[in-house]
C-alpha cells in the first residue's frame, strides 16, 4: 500500500474504477451512494484526487464545464491494480458515530422531556432513511439506477442499509413504548427496566 494512502483514497479509488469524474462530481456520488459507508466532507472528497495523482494511482486532465475549466480525474493501471490488492484484504468492521444515542444513554443527567426530545428526531431520522431507500429501491427495479452493470454488488450493500434503518425504528419504537410512563429519567423519579431489556422476556 503507497504509505500515504487512506481508506478515503481507496474509496475515491472505487469511484474512478467505475468512470472518470471531476471533483465535483465525485463530492456528489460521494454524498450519494459512498457516503453511506465512509462519510467524508466535501473538502476531505476535493482534495483526495490530487493525493492520487501524486501517488500515480489516478490521472488529472484539464476540461471544461460550461465556461468554467475543471478538471476530469480518471484511474491508471497502477490505481486498478492497487485497488484490486486493498478489495482482496479484510476490511475493519463498522464504528458507530451516533450522537443521538450517546444522549439518550447519559439522559439520567438531563430531562424526561429531553429524551423523549432524542428519541424522536431518531424515530424521524430513521423514518426518513426508509423512505430514501425505498426511492432508491424503486429506482433501482424501474431502471437499474445509474450503473445497471453494477446493480448485483450494489443490492448487496443497499440490502444492509435497508436492514439497519428498519432496525433502528424497531429499536425507537420500542424504546418510545418502554419510556412512556416514565416521570423521570432515574430509578428515583420513576424510570424502570424494561422487562425484555438485557435479553430478558
Amino acid at each position: 500500500m503507497p504509505t500515504s494512502a487512506t481508506t478515503t483514497s481507496y474509496a475515491i479509488l472505487c469511484l474512478l474504477a467505475v468512470r472518470d469524474w471531476t471533483a465535483y462530481e465525485l463530492a456528489q456520488q460521494m454524498d450519494r451512494s459512498v457516503g453511506s459507508m465512509w462519510p467524508r466532507t466535501a473538502s476531505v472528497v476535493y482534495e483526495e484526487p490530487k493525493r492520487l495523482v501524486a501517488l500515480g494511482l489516478a490521472t488529472a486532465t484539464p476540461t471544461a464545464t460550461g465556461k468554467r475549466a475543471s478538471t476530469t480525474y480518471g484511474i491508471t493501471a497502477e490505481g486498478r491494480r492497487e485497488l484490486r490488492r486493498w478489495l482482496e484484504q479484510p476490511g475493519g468492521g463498522p464504528v458507530t458515530e451516533f450522537e443521538g444515542l450517546l444522549k439518550v444513554a447519559f439522559a439520567d443527567h438531563g430531562s424526561i422531556d429531553g429524551l423523549r426530545a432524542q428519541l424522536r428526531a431518531i424515530r424521524e431520522l430513521a423514518e426518513a432513511d426508509i423512505a430514501d431507500t425505498e426511492r432508491r429501491f424503486g429506482e433501482y427495479a424501474e431502471t437499474g439506477g445509474p450503473f445497471p452493470e453494477r446493480l448485483p454488488v450494489i443490492a448487496l450493500a443497499a440490502e444492509q442499509f435497508r436492514l439497519r434503518s428498519e432496525a433502528l425504528l424497531r429499536w425507537v419504537e420500542w424504546a418510545e413504548d418502554a419510556t412512556r410512563d416514565w416521570t423521570g429519567v432515574t430509578i428515583d423519579d420513576g424510570a424502570s427496566v424494561p422487562p425484555d431489556a438485557f435479553g430478558r422476556s
